[in-house]
């Protein structure tokens, strides 16, 4: 018998283990050459990608030899003659700051936060990717791993979208980037084009938005704010998102002493640096915005669209200090005024909601409406009672305001109050501190007014300040406003007698006036003095200190209107807005702000005609200048009237300033060069200063828009005098006395200036002593004077005209 095998037959299940680690081999080559054949697969697709790109996308990449002369777009700016900047035009707030003028604690703060290793990659940062990945697989905080030249390629060149296809064009540019520009260039073009929120491009101009400060000052707290930025602007911004800006900022301080780029005691003292932040747009700023709009349009109509992107730079005459003085002057005499008009009611009335929870949501909507006008801040009302008012601010500061800071709004509280004026819960008011640091309720004024100040040894515009907000009106009432110039058009009537014969000493009778309607053609005309009046004869001298409007009437009744309206041109007044009638006298024509600073200036500087002037000099962004305006020489083909003229008109006008209407100026000021005349139109409509010290012209005008009575005690002397003298007494601060020099010409008899040839009781030395009526020279007469019958004729057709 055969005999029986030893072994199971071979079957599906019952393979040898040989056999299986046999199989398990060929499976394990086959998946080995699978992975391998996609590896290469891969690398040659990649590779024929990168071919592509290199063949096909890096010819099409944008031409960036531009990048080495930079040039972005950068707003028109306008700066103080000492080079504060007081306002820019421009969709973009840039100042293009070289590289070697950023200050290396900005550098630090900006590469230790986005590329540590900026100096020692060639543009892609390798070993910052392979960190990136790791810490974003590790579920750590996400890292990202652009580097700066990255970055540049993207804000310069592309657009945010997250493709692959930018990506490449990204890396592309990087390289291309790398390859034209040095690492300082590359930097130098990140630090000035990077967004960094508020309308701010670039770290030096976020540095004046944020900090109020150039760049080259800030510190190791302040540069690691600011490098927060670029990450997310609105997310880490100081001034709307404190805490969050704050917490990057730590973290931006502990990379910096990472990296060494700062030492451990330094971060521990930068991590405890208390920031100033500006709390606005408008904080710390000075408030020169008439002055730049008027240059804006200078620039625009010189250089078109391009004044908002070519980084012109304006120089104006204007000192800042003079100019922030001013503009509180005249911010602080209109609130003066306020104080006294009749409480007109909240600005608004809210039904607040009785859920606490919606409470502020609702305040803060409805004083939205209502923005704060710099001191002068919008509140809402929570309580009101005669004793007491409870409000709140849209910061949430919460207001109180009692005893004397309720006075201005009595009527408001009163039990009966109109509806309209009642003070109750969901008033929005109006609310200021006062110089004890208490609270008052006040109001937006309906009146405005106008400050200006200039050199007149040249006409430069020292400052100028044409309304009481120009948000709230952007009428410049400097150069825009045509108003009687009431009693301060007198000095300019003297000046033209003065060449008619007449003296400070001449005596003029200060008696009733009448014209009949025959005389004027239309209706009777019964001149009277602001007081109401008439002390007899008085000399000019006393007259013009004291503002007799009889005896202005008879000076220019003597030389001629006419005569007053052609000397008047010398000062640079256009004739046709002076009407050659009698009632020019009383100032009845028409001026702006801007010329009676120019007039006045003639007589402040020994008679020579100046033009204003605000631009001094126009550069390009880098500094090249474009434009540059010379002073004018002061000689005889400039002069307006005789130097002794100027001389004899001073001594009459420093009477005013010493001992007439204005004599608090000299009184407050203490010192004895200020000259100036006050000026209140019929129905006190107009208040004028306009006066000088040899050195600073400076012109003060108080009125409504439309014209109405100011009141029946407001005068130029109580309203618009104390604006000038606040002016003054900050900008003439250092400045030495300036006595008056008598000129060739003039001699003083007896303590008085008269002209040489009038020195022995020649010229006109009375008027109006023997005539009740209409008048008449007494004593000598003017040279050439008219017959008394002319004269009388040549009246009757002025008033018929």
């Amino acid at each position: 018998m055969p005999s029986k095998p030893t072994s199971k037959p071979d079957t599906p299940s019952g393979k040898s283990a040989e056999a299986r680690r046999t199989g398990w081999a060929a499976w394990l080559l086959r998946i080995v050459a699978w992975g391998a054949g996609l590896a290469i697969a891969g690398a040659v697709s990649v590779a024929i990608v990168i071919a592509i790109a290199l063949s096909v996308a890096y010819p099409n990449l944008p031409d960036i030899s531009d990048l080495s002369d930079y040039r972005p777009k950068l707003p028109l700016r306008v700066f103080s003659a000492e080079g504060t900047l007081l306002g820019e035009f421009g969709e973009e707030r840039r100042s293009l700051t070289p590289i070697k003028d950023i200050p290396q604690v900005m550098k630090d703060a900006v590469l230790a936060i986005e590329d540590a290793r900026f100096y020692q990659h060639g543009g892609v940062d390798y070993k910052g990717v392979l960190r990136a990945a790791i810490a974003n697989l590790g579920r750590v905080k996400s890292q990202g791993a652009s580097t700066i030249t990255m970055q540049v390629a993207r804000n310069v060149y592309l657009s945010s979208e997250k493709t692959f296809t930018r990506k490449i064009y990204e890396i592309l540019l990087t390289f291309k980037l790398e390859h034209l520009l040095s690492k300082d260039q590359i930097l130098e073009i990140y630090m000035n084009q990077i967004y960094l929120g508020n309308r701010a491009y670039g770290f030096a101009a976020a540095s004046e938005t944020y900090f109020g400060k150039p760049l080259k000052d800030i510190s190791i707290a302040e540069a690691a704010m600011l490098a927060g930025l670029p990450k997310a602007p609105s997310a880490y911004n100081p001034i709307s998102n404190p805490n969050r800006a704050r917490t990057r900022q730590q973290y931006i301080i502990d990379r910096m002493a990472e990296n060494g780029f700062i030492t451990e005691d330094q971060a521990a003292a930068a991590r405890k640096e208390e920031l100033s932040v500006r709390s606005g747009a408008n904080a710390n700023r000075i408030h020169a915005e008439y002055v730049t709009e008027t240059v804006r349009q200078l620039m625009y109509a010189q250089y078109g669209d391009e004044t908002y992107t070519r980084g012109l730079n304006v120089y104006t005459t204007l000192r800042s200090a003079d100019q922030d003085v001013a503009y509180k002057a005249l911010r602080r005499g209109l609130m003066d005024f306020e104080r006294r008009q009749i409480y007109r009611g909240p600005e608004k009335f809210v039904t607040l909601p009785k859920d606490p929870a919606e409470l502020d949501d609702a305040i803060d909507e409805a004083l939205l409406e209502h923005p704060d006008n710099g001191d002068v801040m919008s509140a809402m009302v929570l309580d009101a009672n005669p004793k007491k008012i409870t409000a709140v601010r849209g910061n949430g500061d919460a207001v109180e305001i009692t005893g004397e800071g309720l006075k201005p709004a009595q009527s408001g509280l009163a039990d009966k109050a109109p509806p309209n004026i009642k003070l109750r819960r969901g008033a929005i008011i109006r609310v200021a501190k006062t110089p004890k640091d208490t609270w008052e309720i006040t109001q937006l004024p309906e009146v405005e007014g106008a400050f200006v100040a200039l050199d007149p040894r040249d006409g430069s515009i020292k400052a100028l300040v044409g309304g009481f907000d120009f948000q709230k009106n952007k009428f410049n009432h400097v150069t825009q406003a045509w108003r009687q110039p009431g009693s301060s058009f007198k000095p300019f009537i003297y000046s033209a007698a003065l060449e008619k014969g007449f003296t400070p000493a001449t005596v003029v009778n200060d008696a009733p006036l009448f014209f009949d309607a025959g005389t004027t053609g239309g209706q009777p005309w019964e001149p009277k003095n602001y007081d109401g009046k008439f002390e007899g004869p008085m000399t000019l001298r006393t007259a013009l200190a004291k503002s007799k409007n009889m005896i202005s009437i008879r000076i220019l009744q003597a030389i001629g209107a006419q005569n007053g309206q052609e000397w008047a041109t010398h000062f640079g007044f256009d004739a046709d807005k002076h009407p050659a009638y009698l009632t020019m006298a009383l100032g009845a024509g028409s001026v702006t702000p801007m010329q009676m600073a120019s007039a006045y200036s003639v007589f402040a500087n020994g008679g020579y005609r100046v033009n204003p002037w605000i631009i001094a000099k126009v550069t390009d962004q880098r500094g090249k200048v474009l434009a540059e305006t010379k002073p004018p020489v002061l000689d005889e083909s400039v002069r307006a009237i005789p130097a002794r003229n100027a001389f004899v008109m001073d001594s009459l006008l420093n009477e005013v300033a010493t001992r007439g209407t204005a004599a608090s100026a000299t009184r407050i000021l203490k010192r004895p060069d200020l000259y100036g005349k006050t000026g209140t139109t019929n129905d006190s409509i107009d208040a004028w200063f306009a006066g000088f010290q040899p050195t600073l012209a400076a012109v003060t005008w108080i009125g409504y828009d439309t014209p109405r009575n100011l009141g029946s005690r407001e005068t130029g002397g109580g309203l618009s005098l104390p604006v000038w003298i606040n002016f003054m007494e900050t900008a003439l601060k250092g400045v030495p006395v300036a006595p008056l020099v008598p000129p060739e010409g003039v001699v003083n008899v007896g303590g008085e200036w008269f002209y040489n040839e009038y020195a022995r009781s020649t010229g006109v030395t009375s008027l109006g002593l023997d005539d009740k009526g209409v008048g008449g020279a007494g004593g000598t007469e003017p040279p050439h004077p008219a017959p008394a019958a002319e004269e009388r004729n040549r009246i009757l057709d002025l008033f018929k005209n």
